[in-house]
């Protein structure tokens, strides 16, 4: 188990090497999310219409295991934005991908850039 988390690490905007397109935004919902695959990752992106913002982080929850991020439920606690996982609740901070309401490993996080109606995401390699 152990070794899927260590699939996913966080990447910083200035560390960028790759932008990866991942999809027009017309496939992605409004205030909703989508996974998508780059190389053996899978990636939850999410459409934050109310912020106008996107986000994306690792879609493998770290309390299960399973690849559900993606359809979880997004929303803001205070100024930060965040997702519950749809299996048990655990909320992650879409920002920063700390675990919000317990002390479980925090999930990696992405930049994303929209470019003539696509969406990237930003990787090291």
């Amino acid at each position: 188990m152990i070794a899927s988390l260590k699939t996913y690490e966080s990447v910083a905007l200035s560390a960028v090497a790759v932008w990866f397109k991942a999809a027009s935004i017309s496939k992605f919902p409004k205030n909703g999310g989508a996974c998508v695959k780059y190389k053996n990752k899978q990636i939850a992106i999410f459409n934050f219409v109310r912020e106008d913002t996107w986000y994306a982080c690792q879609n493998l929850c770290p309390h299960k295991m399973e690849m559900v991020i993606s359809r979880g439920i997004i929303g803001s606690e205070g100024t930060e934005a965040k997702v519950a996982c749809p299996l048990h609740k655990n909320n992650f901070s879409l920002k920063t991908g700390e675990h919000l309401n317990g002390d479980l490993e925090a999930i990696a996080t992405y930049p994303v850039k929209i470019e003539d109606g696509f969406v990237y995401v930003g990787f090291l390699e």
